[in-house]
């Protein structure tokens, strides 16, 4: 072994011992990092050094200071976010593949890595209940998996308008309306901005209390139509009835797109399956397998029933690309041609937790749930949604009263939990994705935040 691969062998083993040590302590930590180690982040503002350093200072530095001041959100108290901490098995693959440094753009040039996203993308059809032609590209994250699943969309009902929107751009096309709910994630209204749609001109359709769009409420469908529902509204939890609205506007020819950043793996569960009846019979999807898969970020997932639709809007041609082949190219179907090997780790997470294991992990999630709902209910405390499924929804009062004590169970660091407006009403926002919370870290986290709660003023 040359000098310069036992310096590399060397650092790559520090890194995964520091990694390693961070993960081990995540349990016996606060959830938000302590003052000084965030004040302490300033030191990494130093000018470029005229001279590099060596490997292992770099390495050294970032651990010493970035460790102590990371939130601990791989954590099983960290509630904050509908995110959850990588399983073992992904931040594992996700270090091997790192290692391996494949650009997953053309079969041909990966095939190793092209073939396992092609499995998982199966796996995912067959546990989504997803038509089995449909067609699937890994992006970043839900925002870019909308954008990539839209893109498909304003394709397709351009082309049935007679307008080749891809090569002519939509200067002069026909009008294409475009229908969100009014509790629709803003990321979504991100996606349609930068496809050109409009974040302003979209209609916004009345909605409840829980924020479903209300099917009799849904206006006359005339030319080319998107619209968008929603499966998992990010703070009740609750679902459009994406099954009565393809009834509903299917025979206008609308395009029907489902946001299911995290609701969509609920379909999995054959308890939460029904929140999601009728999601295949929409025309495409979204979502983020580093949310309730709890894989590496950044894993979201865009997938379309037409796979020619969404390679139509995604795919590009050139001399030196390998793209005629009897295989799937991956970049076909993403806007990047460039990317990493982020499907690797979905294949993995999967095949370690196979079909049982995923539904046992949504179950777990929604039992904690409806624990957290349970405890700040019999407190006293006002729990303002249907908890449905892995979403909960605390008032502590009025606006002030709930921003206050949401600040301080956030320094107080047992566990993280953030805070959003339901409807007009300030409120906590509990998110339970992780897979390795247990009743004791609700427990515990729930002693926590009553007791904070109960404090006098």
């Amino acid at each position: 072994m040359s000098d310069n691969q036992e310096a590399t062998q060397r650092l790559l083993q520090d890194a995964a011992r520091r990694g390693i040590r961070f993960r081990a302590g995540l349990n016996d930590r606060g959830v938000a990092p302590a003052a000084d180690a965030v004040a302490a982040v300033e030191r990494f503002r130093e000018p470029l050094p005229e001279n590099g350093a060596t490997d292992e200072d770099t390495l050294a530095l970032l651990d010493e200071i970035g460790s102590p001041a990371a939130v601990a959100m791989a954590g099983p108290r960290y509630f904050g976010f509908v995110i959850g901490g990588s399983l073992p098995v992904t931040l594992a693959t996700n270090w091997l593949t790192a290692a391996w440094d494949q650009n997953v753009g053309m079969h041909e040039v990966t095939p190793a890595v092209s073939t396992l996203e092609q499995v998982a993308i199966e796996w995912m059809i067959d546990l989504f209940g997803l038509p089995e032609a449909t067609g699937a590209g890994f992006v970043t994250g839900a925002t870019v998996a909308n954008f990539t699943a839209l893109a498909a969309a304003r394709h397709r009902v351009c082309m049935d308008a007679g307008w080749d929107v891809e090569g002519l751009g939509l200067i002069g096309s026909p009008p294409i309306s475009v229908l969100v709910g009014e509790e629709a994630h803003p990321t979504l209204t991100k996606s349609l901005g930068l496809l050109g749609l409009g974040r302003n001109r979209v209609v916004r359709l009345p909605v409840d209390g829980q924020g479903r769009i209300i099917v009799s409420r849904l206006p006359a469908i005339e030319g080319p139509t998107i619209v968008c529902t929603q499966a998992g509204n990010v703070n009740t939890g609750a679902f459009d009835p994406i099954g009565e609205i393809c009834a509903a506007v299917r025979p206008s020819g609308a395009w029907v797109h489902v946001d299911g950043a995290f609701g969509l793996w609920a379909a999995a569960s054959p308890r939460y399956q029904h929140l999601a009846e009728g999601v295949g019979q929409a025309d495409s999807w979204a979502t983020d397998a580093h949310k309730w898969l709890n894989v590496p970020y950044d894993s979201g997932l865009a997938f379309v029933r037409r796979a020619e639709d969404l390679k139509a809007a995604m795919s590009i041609t050139a001399e030196y690309l390998l793209t005629e082949s009897e295989y799937r190219n991956p970049s076909d179907y993403t806007p990047e041609l460039s990317r990493r090997a982020r499907g690797v780790d979905v294949w993995a997470a999967l095949r370690s937790l196979g079909r049982s294991g995923l539904v046992e992990l949504v179950d777990r999630c929604c039992r904690h749930a409806r624990r957290f709902a349970a405890g700040f209910s019999d407190a006293g405390f006002e729990i303002l949604n249907d908890v449905v499924l892995n979403q909960v929804l605390v008032s502590f009062g009025d606006d002030p009263t709930t921003r206050r004590i949401i600040d301080e169970i956030q320094r107080e660091g047992t566990c993280w939990c953030g805070v959003t407006v339901w409807q007009g009403k300030t409120a906590m926002r509990i998110s339970v994705c992780n897979w390795s919370t247990t009743d004791a870290d609700v427990d515990m986290s729930l002693q926590a935040m009553i007791a904070i709660a109960s404090r006098p003023v």
